[in-house]
C-alpha cells in the first residue's frame, strides 16, 4: 500500500518563501515522478514490453537524506525538499516529489538533475509489475 502522507507542493513553496534564505532564491523547480504504463526498458531503449500496471517501490531513508543534504550544498542552492513514496504503487501514482530552490537556472536545473539521478541510482528500489498475459 502506498503512503498517504503526500505533501502539498503549494505548501512546500509557501514554506520556502518564508525562509531567511528566500531572498537569494530566483527559481524553484519541482520534479514529480509518476508510475507510467510504459516499461522503463521501452521508454528508455525502445524495447517492446507488456503494459506496466504498477510498481513495488522502496527507498533507503538515510541515503536519500544524505543525497538531499549534498544537493543543498551545491553552488547557488538554498532549498531542497524530497518526498518518496513506498509500497505497491499503481500506474499514475506519485513516486517522488523533489523541490530545488536556488539563485539561477543553470544551478537549479543541474542540482535537480543530480539529485534525482542519485535518488534513482543509489537510494531507491523499483520493481515494475506487468499486466498478466491474456
Amino acid at each position: 500500500m502506498a503512503r498517504e502522507d503526500i505533501p502539498s507542493i503549494d505548501g512546500w513553496l509557501r514554506e520556502a518563501k518564508e525562509l531567511r534564505s528566500a531572498g537569494r532564491i530566483g527559481m524553484y523547480v519541482i520534479h514529480n515522478g509518476v508510475v507510467r504504463e510504459t516499461a522503463k526498458a521501452e521508454a528508455r531503449f525502445g524495447e517492446a514490453s507488456d503494459r506496466v500496471t504498477g510498481m513495488l517501490f522502496s527507498y533507503d531513508a538515510a541515503k536519500a537524506a544524505a543525497a538531499a543534504a549534498r544537493a543543498e550544498k551545491l553552488e547557488g542552492i538554498s532549498r531542497v525538499r524530497v518526498w518518496l513514496n513506498e509500497g505497491e504503487l499503481k500506474a499514475g501514482d506519485d513516486i517522488m516529489y523533489v523541490l530545488i530552490g536556488g539563485d539561477i537556472r543553470p544551478h537549479v536545473i543541474a542540482a535537480l538533475e543530480s539529485l534525482v539521478g542519485e535518488l534513482k541510482d543509489e537510494c531507491v528500489t523499483e520493481t515494475e509489475l506487468f499486466a498478466p498475459e491474456s
